[in-house]
């Protein structure tokens, strides 16, 4: 507790000190005080401008925090708490809500399909760090914009974009950790001429077994390997028109479950393959137009693979189980702008259908003889997605507002001879309204109304087999998960300081949980199946700031709180994260730079009885942690040198809800040759 005061009183003295200073300093940059985003209402917006708390991880920010993984670039930034399954998974809980609550973007098209399931899992590990220019974070419902999941937030992640007259050119990129925790090799090519540009890059990754801190050693296994893939092409097609076609390549082998290696008595316990393709053709066409500013068609096809292989020690049947997810996406956003563009208009359509095909069976080790079953999904059950959406914005000079109104249908065929042919067609209405005012032109407190929503998806309504310690059926009469979220905030934007702050309450409904079987038991395990059966609400705090003290040193920092109880079971909800937060100085001299940074996390003790259940959590809660870490890099012409320390005090930690603890002292190498 008193950690946590410190914290906070530490927090509102430094937003004091950079207030001052900022008073002095109004020649600085204000690149990344005031950036502009796009994902709070499909068009761009300053940060200022944008009535929510939003903010962008810059291309800079990627390379220098050197994060191995695309959920590990998120770790301790503000409202997003990163959880892991084991070091080949991450995910991100937004406000207390992850998995199949928080919406995942790349390039405006959805992450998210039909089998995306509650919890720490792998799904952001399936996007290559090394090709992102670009990501950004929108803190409460983002469900008029995108639709379906965003109930705690959206996360849209940006891959670089190939450049027009360029010419040829290239980088080659290496990194390596000490205690043989990485070795990962990227090449690229690319050529921009007058009106094609195109890029392509491989990547070549191999993860050992991590190293953590002081009392824990290797967590042996938890390595895996990864092969990435991608190009990306743009054309201009003259009169306004642009066209991109893209395809990213994933391929992750032997990812190994670490934490059911050392609890659950497995011999083998991994995802492989996981696999991941988008492709993606995307038209633009941009004019002086008022009624058709900015129009944008696309068109994707994404398809996932997970591989799930486990075997007990002891025994001899190996069990594989493989779901294959195949998503067709068809899209068009248009841009209306009146009143030179005080008045903004987007509206769209969009339409989405999975295919999910799922099989399993158990191998005998000494017969080689199979034993085939259904899968943990209905075989050929397939989501249909489809939405018609508009947001109008006002942009004046003291007043930004913004008023989104959305249709969701869904149409869930589901081929079950568990529970018989099913078909479900829920439907959902969501809006928002946010309200900012401009006080002078730095200072906007702002007023953000939005509801949010999320149907239930195959993994709900068609889970058969063991999941989390339990056996799990099929229903066929599910509604959808809502939520209302109130908040109030400050936005501060100078020419030396940026801050963003704001305090919400999120009233959820209908929440679909697990709910034990009276009297049923499969092999001597509790039945259960979801049902809408809970009521919830979670309040919290988000805060970042940055400021530049001087033309050369640039101070940061961000602090999240969360608190969320289940009204139904009247208990805590489950998983929720602790206080948590990070503190940076950045000093640049010439062509080098160094960031000395502190992460940090209190100690999480209120626990729902699913948490005291899960073995990943010690008794009686996660203990607080503090972590220091040490980047420097220096930048020649055409190469850039990074390096860093991380947990230099090699502090001993899990993040709460994780199934691995975080590295230990390492030391962490980066070099990039471009061309």
């Amino acid at each position: 507790m008193n950690k946590l005061l410190l914290l906070i009183c530490s927090f509102l003295i430094f937003s004091t000190l950079t207030k001052s200073l900022a008073q002095g300093r109004d020649s600085l940059s204000t690149k990344q005080l005031n950036e502009v985003v796009v994902t709070s209402t499909r068009s761009e917006k300053t940060i200022i401008q944008t009535p929510a708390l939003i903010y962008a991880v810059s291309r800079d920010e990627i390379r220098e925090s050197q994060a191995r993984t695309t959920p590990e670039l998120l770790m301790n930034q503000m409202g997003v708490f990163v959880q892991k399954t084991t070091h080949g998974a991450g995910s991100p809980f937004v406000r207390g809500l992850t998995g199949n609550q928080t919406l995942l973007l790349i390039d405006d098209i959805r992450l998210n399909n039909s089998t995306f399931r509650y919890g720490p899992n792998q799904y952001l590990n399936t996007i290559d760090a090394f090709t992102l220019g670009r990501a950004e974070v929108l803190l409460g419902s983002g469900s008029v914009q995108y639709g379906s999941d965003a109930l705690g937030g959206t996360i849209q992640l940006f891959t670089t974009d190939p450049q027009f007259n360029t010419g040829f050119g290239g980088r080659l990129l290496g990194r390596v950790v000490s205690a043989g925790m990485e070795q990962s090799g990227r090449v690229e090519a690319r050529y921009g001429g007058a009106s094609v540009a195109v890029q392509a890059g491989f990547t070549n990754r191999r993860f050992g077994d991590v190293l953590g801190g002081k009392n824990t050693g290797f967590q042996s296994p938890s390595g895996y390997k990864e092969q990435d893939f991608d190009l990306k092409a743009k054309v201009n097609l003259g009169h306004g028109w642009m066209a991109t076609l893209a395809h990213q390549s994933v391929s992750q082998q032997n990812v190994e479950v670490f934490f059911r290696y050392q609890l659950e008595n497995f011999k083998i316990n991994q995802f492989d393959p996981q696999r991941r393709q988008l492709t993606y053709l995307k038209l633009e066409n941009k004019k002086e137009s008022n009624w058709f500013n900015h129009q944008t068609f696309t068109v994707s096809r994404q398809a996932t693979q997970e591989g799930r292989l486990s075997q007990k020690n002891g025994t001899t049947a190996l069990r594989s189980e493989t779901d294959k997810v195949q998503t067709w996406g068809l899209t068009y956003n248009n841009q209306s702008r009146f009143l030179r563009g005080l008045l903004t208009l987007n509206s769209g359509i969009e339409l989405y259908r999975d295919k999910v095909n799922s099989e399993r069976y158990d191998e005998n080790n000494t017969t080689l003889q199979r034993t085939y079953s259904r899968g943990l999904y209905p075989d050929n059950s397939t989501f249909l997605n489809y939405a018609a959406y508009s947001v109008i914005s006002t942009n004046t000079p003291r007043v930004n507002s913004t008023f989104g109104l959305r249709y969701n249908g869904f149409v869930i065929d589901i081929p079950d001879a568990t529970i018989g042919n099913s078909r479900l067609t829920p439907a959902a209405f969501v809006y928002n309204y946010n309200l900012s005012y401009n006080i002078g032109k730095s200072i906007a407190p702002y007023l953000n109304i939005s509801t949010g929503f999320r149907a239930p998806n195959i993994d709900d309504l068609g889970t058969l087999g063991i999941v989390d310690f339990r056996y799990e059926v099929p229903t066929n009469d599910l509604k959808p998960e809502k939520s209302t979220t109130y908040e109030l905030g400050l936005k501060v934007a100078t020419k030396t300081i940026g801050l963003q702050m704001g305090y919400y309450s999120t009233r959820l409904q209908n929440l679909i949980t697990r709910v034990r079987v009276p009297n049923e038991q499969v092999n001597g395990i509790n039945v259960y199946r979801k049902e809408n059966v809970e009521k919830a609400y979670i309040n919290g705090f988000d805060a970042k700031v940055q400021a530049n003290l001087l033309s050369s040193l640039q101070l940061y920092g961000n602090v999240s709180y969360c608190f969320g109880q289940n009204e139904t079971k009247d208990e805590p909800m489950r998983r929720i994260p602790p206080v948590n937060g990070r503190f940076g100085l950045r000093f640049s001299k010439n062509k080098g730079w160094i960031r000395p940074e502190f992460w940090f996390a209190s100690a999480q003790e209120r626990l729902a009885q699913g948490d005291k259940d899960d073995n990943r959590i010690a008794k009686g809660g996660t203990p607080a942690w503090n972590v220091f870490n040490l980047n420097a890099g220096y930048d020649l012409k055409r190469i850039s040198l990074t390096a860093a320390v991380q947990n230099l005090f090699d502090e001993d930690y899990r993040t709460h809800g994780s199934g691995i603890n975080g590295y230990g002292r390492s030391l962490w190498l980066t070099a990039e040759f471009k061309w």
